[in-house]
C-alpha cells in the first residue's frame, strides 16, 4: 500500500541527539525485546463513556472544505498482542499480521515497531522513546473521526485518540491517520500539534501512506470506513499503558 516511514522523521532527529548527549548507543536484534501474546481488540464503541465516537468534522483555521461524516461499523477483532520492552506498553492486530521490533537504544530508550498487514505490506510505523521532538506548520485540517484510546486513559493527559483526518497546505492535500494528542483540533478551531507522551516517553503511532494515495476526500473517507481501514483502526484503538 505504500512504504513512507513518518515516523522515521523522529528517530533521524531525536536518536541523534540523544547519542550526542549520552554517548551510549546499544542494538540489539529487532523482535527480541517485545513479546507477542494472545489478546481480544475492544471495539469502537469501548472509547471513553463520556467522550463517544466524534464524527463530525472539525475545522481548523484557516477553513477547509468539510467532509461529510460516515457511519460507524464495527471495528475488527484480532488475537495477537504485541508488548514493548518496558513491559508496559502494549497494543493488539489482527490475527496473520506480524510486527517488526527494534530496541535502536537502550540508553535512553528508543524503540520501534513496523506492523505488516497479511500480504507483507507495512501498515503502522510506531516510535516508543524517551527522545523526541516536534514539528508543525500551517495547515487548515478537516477531521473525519476521532476516538479516545480506552486503554490509554489516565496514562497521558488529554486522553491520546485513534484520528483520521486531512491536512491541506499551500495547495497540497495530505491524509493523516494515527494516535494524536487528544483531538487533532482543539474545541477553538486550532490545529493541535503534539506528540503523545507516556510516562517518561513519547509515542507516535502512524498509518504509512504513499502519496497521493486517494483521488480526492470522498475516496479517502471510503477507504476509512472499509474493511482495511477497519483493521487499521483496531491496532490504533487497541493501545495500552499500565
Amino acid at each position: 500500500m505504500r512504504s513512507t516511514r513518518r515516523a522515521i522523521f523522529l528517530l533521524s532527529v531525536t536518536v541523534s541527539a540523544a547519542l550526542a548527549v549520552t554517548g551510549c548507543m546499544s542494538n540489539t536484534s529487532a523482535g527480541n525485546s517485545g513479546t507477542t501474546t494472545a489478546a481480544a481488540l475492544p471495539s469502537a464503541s469501548a472509547s471513553e463513556p463520556a467522550a463517544t465516537s466524534r464524527r463530525t468534522p472539525a475545522v481548523a483555521s484557516p477553513p477547509a472544505s468539510v467532509v461529510p461524516a460516515a457511519t460507524s461499523s464495527p471495528v475488527p477483532q484480532g488475537p495477537e498482542a504485541f508488548t514493548f520492552a518496558d513491559g508496559r506498553l502494549s497494543f493488539a492486530y489482527p490475527a496473520g499480521w506480524r510486527v517488526k521490533h527494534e530496541q535502536v537504544s537502550a540508553s535512553p530508550a528508543v524503540e520501534t515497531a513496523t506492523v505488516y498487514d497479511a500480504g507483507g505490506t507495512e501498515q503502522i510505523n510506531i516510535y516508543y522513546s524517551q527522545v523526541g521532538d516536534v514539528t508543525a506548520g500551517n495547515v487548515s485540517r478537516t477531521v473525519i473521526e476521532t476516538d479516545p484510546v480506552r486503554g490509554l486513559i489516565g496514562a497521558s493527559v488529554p486522553t491520546p485518540s485513534s484520528s483520521f483526518f486531512i491536512d491541506r497546505a499551500d495547495g497540497v492535500t495530505h491524509y493523516r491517520m494515527g494516535l494524536t494528542p487528544g483531538s487533532p483540533v482543539s474545541p477553538d478551531g486550532q490545529v493541535q500539534y503534539g506528540l503523545v507522551r507516556i510516562g517518561d516517553r513519547i509515542l507516535t503511532a502512524d498509518v504509512l501512506f504513499t502519496e497521493p494515495r486517494f483521488e480526492g476526500d470522498e475516496a479517502a473517507q471510503a477507504w476509512y470506513w472499509s474493511d482495511e481501514g477497519r483493521a487499521l483502526k483496531s491496532v490504533l484503538m487497541s493501545f495500552s499503558y499500565r
